[in-house]
């Protein structure tokens, strides 16, 4: 017999057995006898040995890939809106400072919002006018200097001390000529109109879908994040707080680091460019702010082509001389820019970022070699905010923590973002209905001064 203040265990795998006191899971000579549920008891089955195990995970591996095929296929399907809002994303946390700093001012959220926005659209599209005309008011020039170029190339290479057959490359050359100013190309084109406007079709929808979204994010972006915090609490709602602060931090930082980084590049090229003589040295620029948004390979691929057309356009001489401007701005680039301008922002290793960049253009060509390195940073700072398995700092075994400390996600926040997490974790969670709040007054304290107040707590970063 037990006193009254013994505790019970029902569970203990003893309590049922003695001659005393005997139970359903015990023989009648009082020993216990194993529960039918128990591994001892069961009968071996085909997916108890290693090879069953083997095969269930192998069956869980191809389920989930099966999904994951599932959901890009349908992402794929809905790329137009897909690339849009990725787009609008990014754009809205580069300029969402600028809305904050006009608001700090004295502006209204409207007009810091409208002012910000006209800017973005006036700044892009003089990017795109000047390209479209400089290369109209250039391109006779460059194509007669170009034919000029490659014969030069072409006699180059023929005397030369390789032995290079100059019949074949005159029959290349035909043959190219012929198919540009030939028949076939025209009818190549006539038969490639529809897609074309298709293609065209979907890319100003695109546009269009993006700069209304990136106008609601700007404009209403707060509200969007309160709104989503409201379904959730403590713990969760404070998680998902900072995922949206370190998010719009990763992809402003990002936004406009690269785009200070190659706005140096692309001046610096171009006016080496400049000063050579290259034909479409403007054109040639803007090509390489616009590479430099492809980390790693963007700024060379577009310094190559800059050195192609020097080769054609004015002599081996001159592509030289560029090929040593490319390469000591990617010098200058790589050891002095991105260090200063970017800091911390990216947080990856260059095998991740070469990865991430031969995935997203494979998946989405230039938009997806533009967006994949940006997104699978926010990838690994979600990762860090909803895990806590990676053990930080040395390890006996391992040795120093390959991660900097400074490049957690965690030392990112600020004192008053951490301060609105930690108040987020304490608060409460409380229903209260209109009637409830009307008799006691919308003015009544909180029941004690860990609770926030929810319009205070929720409201979300702008951006």
């Amino acid at each position: 017999m037990t006193t009254p203040h013994a505790p019970q265990h029902p569970q203990d795998p003893l309590a049922g057995t003695g001659p005393h006191r005997a139970g359903p899971g015990a023989t009648p000579d009082g020993d216990a006898e194993p529960a039918t549920g128990s591994p001892a008891a069961r009968p071996p089955g085909p997916w108890s040995d290693g090879m069953g195990r083997a095969g269930a995970r192998a069956g869980q591996t191809l389920l989930i890939a099966a999904v994951v095929v599932g959901v890009l296929w349908l992402l794929l399907r809905v790329s137009v809106v897909l690339v849009a809002v990725l787009v609008a994303f990014i754009l809205a946390a580069a300029v969402a400072p600028l809305v904050r700093w006009l608001v700090a001012r004295g502006w209204s959220h409207l007009w810091a919002t409208l002012a910000a926005f006209l800017g973005i659209l006036v700044l892009v599209g003089g990017v795109v006018t000047g390209v479209v005309v400089a290369v109209r008011n250039e391109w006779d020039a460059l194509t007669a200097s170009a034919i000029a170029g490659w014969q030069q190339l072409q006699d180059w290479i023929t005397s030369g001390p390789l032995p290079v057959d100059a019949g074949a490359l005159q029959d290349v050359t035909g043959q190219v000529t012929d198919f540009l100013t030939g028949g076939e190309f025209a009818r190549g084109l006539a038969s490639n109109t529809l897609t074309g406007l298709s293609a065209a079709t979907e890319f100003l929808t695109g546009v269009v879908l993006m700069v209304v979204v990136l106008f609601f994010l700007l404009k209403d972006g707060w509200k969007i994040t309160s709104f989503t915090l409201r379904w959730f609490r403590d713990g969760t709602r404070a998680k998902l707080a900072e995922s949206v602060d370190r998010s719009s931090q990763v992809l402003g930082g990002y936004v406009r680091g690269t785009a200070t980084v190659a706005l140096v590049d692309a001046v610096l090229i171009g006016l080496g460019l400049f000063i050579i003589g290259v034909p479409l040295a403007l054109p040639l620029a803007v090509i390489v702010f616009i590479g430099a948004f492809v980390p790693i390979v963007g700024a060379t691929v577009a310094g190559i082509l800059a050195a192609l057309v020097a080769l054609v356009t004015t002599g081996p001489v001159e592509a030289l001389i560029v090929v040593a401007i490319v390469v000591a701005v990617n010098q200058l680039e790589g050891n002095l820019l991105q260090p200063v301008v970017m800091g911390r922002t990216l947080s990856l290793h260059a095998l991740i970022v070469l990865l991430a960049l031969t995935v997203g253009t494979i998946v989405g060509g230039i938009f997806g070699a533009i967006l994949a390195v940006p997104y699978t940073a926010v990838a690994w700072t979600l990762i860090q905010v909803w895990s806590d398995r990676y053990q930080t700092g040395p390890d006996p075994v391992l040795g120093q923590d390959p991660l900097d400390p400074k490049d957690r996600a965690s030392a990112k926040a600020t004192p008053a973002q951490r301060l609105r997490y930690q108040r987020m974790r304490r608060q409460r969670r409380r229903s209260v209905t209109p009637a409830a709040a009307g008799s006691h007054g919308p003015a009544q304290a909180p029941p004690e001064g860990d609770d926030v107040d929810a319009a205070t707590a929720d409201r979300g970063p702008q951006g």
